[in-house]
């Protein structure tokens, strides 16, 4: 009797509640940021500043990029597949083009992925310029000492497939390339991404070579690869910050002990220290921050010596966030398709590459419109539940202005107006039906390939290096 009476009396409360409104999220504003970022003018100026023999033709720079996008968003079955559609007009979500799938592939042979590479950074940063720093909100008082706060990490492409004639005799996995990619804290998307077609090249040579491009006073987040000798000398000549976690190949002598408190149940110590042995480099003067609670164990790194620049609870707490880079890695492969490459070729695997990362570039600039809009913070939404809902709704665009423009022209000297979409259920989503649900503690552990350690690099194959352009 208890248990039916509590039922009611919830059954009543349920009735009487207010239904809450969440706002609609408008579903086609990545595509209008690429669309007015990414044009014809901005590749023409791209190609004309990297070009060195390259002629312009059918497929010319802003042909490519256009495409690469469509693919991304719309992941036909083939490349042939989806250009022998848009050249027949039969696909609603390709645009429209002259060319061949084998003059496609031919150019993508031929045309160096730089030009990509320039043009991702262009588009990077005329997005950037407009966008606005709201992710990682906790962290925003690190603006005052600090102009960026980006997180550094490399990742090594998925497997392509044996189909190029040099890769049938080859039994390993066939790697095309790697990344080197330097992740805005505040923005929330990749402000630099390396690309090398030889992933079997040393990481750290790739990330010293990125600093030249990465702007003075921005604090650079690493794990233990990155704590060494030689890179932080590399950030005190540039200019540079870094927190990186403690590696144990490096020798450490205390020098002052700076603070130690309790935290959180913990300890927390500050000290600076000398870190080095001077034989491949100078010995450095850094701070070692360390936070001790049971079994936890939390062991830092930083040339930032002033402890009101960088406190140490703010640097315990902020080294955490390194992760956000791995789940960017993870979008990229998994939800945005950069796990399934379209050919073999290490100069369109890169085309394809950086066209993934230009959509993920809106897409994210979206997910934080998204939150500021419904009163939340970015991180509460996700992304694996918005990009294939945004991927839709622009399929569904390209049908309605497909639809109308062969309207028009079956009434010629007729002014048609075009349709009305803003507001439409068919480009928008509630609110609620984006945002991240809470994971459960018991996780499964994932089981490990052992063919991942056989692996070979495209560079290596016998005349791949002849590929690569």
């Amino acid at each position: 009797m208890r248990r039916d009476a509590r039922i009611k009396r919830e059954r009543r409360k349920s009735r009487k509640a207010p239904v809450v409104a969440t706002p609609a999220i408008d579903l086609l504003a990545p595509c209008r940021l690429i669309n007015r970022h990414l044009t014809e003018g901005l590749c023409e100026e791209v190609f004309q500043e990297t070009r060195d023999r390259e002629r312009e033709r059918v497929w010319s720079l802003y042909a490519l990029a256009n495409f690469w996008n469509h693919i991304v968003l719309h992941s036909p079955g083939s490349i042939t597949q989806a250009i022998e559609e848009a050249t027949r007009g039969e696909g609603k979500v390709w645009p429209t083009t002259r060319g061949t799938p084998q003059a496609f592939l031919s150019r993508c042979q031929t045309l160096t992925w730089k030009f990509f590479a320039t043009l991702c950074q262009r588009f990077t940063q005329s997005v950037a310029a407009e966008s606005r720093p709201v992710f990682a909100q906790e962290f925003k008082k690190l603006g005052r000492h600090f102009s960026n706060v980006w997180i550094v990490d490399g990742s090594r492409l998925d497997a392509i497939a044996h189909r190029l004639k040099i890769l049938w005799d080859v039994r390993s996995p066939i790697l095309p390339g790697c990344l080197i990619a330097f992740y805005d804290l505040f923005r929330g998307f990749p402000r630099l991404l390396g690309f090398d077609p030889d992933a079997a090249r040393a990481e750290m040579e790739r990330v010293v070579e990125a600093l030249a491009q990465v702007p003075p006073g921005t604090l650079l987040l690493g794990d233990r690869l990155y704590a060494s000798v030689k890179l932080f000398e590399e950030f005190t000549h540039r200019g540079l910050w870094g927190l990186c976690r403690l590696s144990y190949r490096l020798k450490i002598k205390k020098l002052n002990r700076l603070s130690r408190r309790k935290v959180d149940g913990g300890t927390l110590e500050d000290w600076l220290v000398e870190v080095g042995c001077g034989a491949t480099a100078p010995k450095q003067r850094l701070r070692y921050i360390c936070f001790r609670r049971g079994t936890t164990r939390y062991e830092l790194l930083t040339n930032v010596l002033d402890p009101q620049t960088l406190d140490p609870g703010t640097a315990i707490a902020l080294y955490p966030r390194r992760w956000d880079i791995e789940r960017m890695f993870y979008d990229l492969k998994a939800v945005l398709g950069l796990h399934r490459f379209y050919a073999a070729n290490p100069n369109a695997v890169a085309m394809q590459v950086f066209a993934v990362a230009m959509v993920y570039t809106a897409m994210r600039v979206a997910q934080a419109d998204a939150a500021t809009q419904g009163s939340l913070s970015p991180e509460d939404l996700s992304p694996k539940k918005l990009f294939p809902r945004v991927a839709q709704s622009c399929a569904t665009l390209a049908g309605v202005e497909l639809g109308y423009l062969w309207t028009c022209q079956q009434n010629p000297g007729r002014a048609l107006k075009p349709p009305v979409l803003e507001g439409r259920p068919e480009f928008t989503v509630p609110l609620h039906e984006i945002t991240v649900q809470k994971r459960s503690p018991h996780r499964r552990k994932r089981r490990f390939c052992e063919g991942r350690r056989r692996w070979k690099s495209f560079a290596h194959v016998p005349g791949g290096k002849r590929l690569i352009r």
